[in-house]
């Protein structure tokens, strides 16, 4: 058995007992939704009309699946309460974790729900620079605007990112025990590009 099932294996030995007291939430079912681009368009001013448009996005930006790995700190969060992630990793050189306990141990390719653990094949934090946690929405739209603390990305370049990222796209399919962020990734494109193309303001 490869090593990768075996830690498989322990953690849903281990993790079990608490999933069954804890999970609520199954991938795919209800979420809040994310009002459509056309609900904004009788804002007449540009400005105003794309910093609603992005306080919308901010249902999704703010929700505990994308501040989790984007953390003030080297520690990621986990859960919906956002509490420190257990075992106690931290995100090493490269977002990766450190050599002794890489991200990649633990979270494999996919979700593995029998666990409860989530899972992609680029799992990873997001560069320190782009740490979102305990700040507030308009800070948050300061800085995905900056390229030095956004991945050097320009506006449109947010639109790909965050509207086609497979990572990113985790967020609307996080596996069993997690709520799913508001809306479809299609729908929070639509608002990216929305909001960029009104002049990418932000709110007070």
């Amino acid at each position: 058995m490869k090593l990768s099932s075996w830690v498989q294996l322990f953690v849903a030995v281990v993790a079990l007992p608490v999933g069954a007291l804890t999970a609520y939430a199954v991938s795919g079912g209800p979420s809040d939704g994310l009002a459509s681009v056309e609900s904004f368009s009788s804002i007449a001013d540009t400005t105003a009309r794309s910093a609603a448009i992005f306080t919308e996005l901010g249902k999704v930006l703010t929700h505990p699946r994308c501040l989790n790995c984007h953390p003030a700190g080297d520690r990621p969060r986990q859960g919906d309460v956002s509490r420190l992630h257990q075992p106690p990793v931290e995100r090493g050189p490269d977002g990766y974790g450190l050599p002794a306990m890489r991200c990649p141990i633990c979270h494999q390719g996919a979700n593995y729900d029998p666990a409860g653990m989530p899972g992609n094949a680029i799992w990873h934090l997001a560069p320190r620079e782009m740490g979102w946690e305990g700040k507030t929405l308009a800070e948050i739209c300061a800085q995905i605007k900056d390229p030095a603390r956004n991945g050097n990305r320009s506006p449109h370049d947010l639109i790909e990112h965050i509207g086609d990222d497979h990572l990113v796209g985790w967020a609307w399919a996080p596996g069993y025990g997690r709520r799913p962020v508001p809306g479809t990734q299609k729908q929070a494109r639509a608002l990216v590009e929305a909001w960029v193309n009104t002049g990418s303001a932000c709110p007070n």
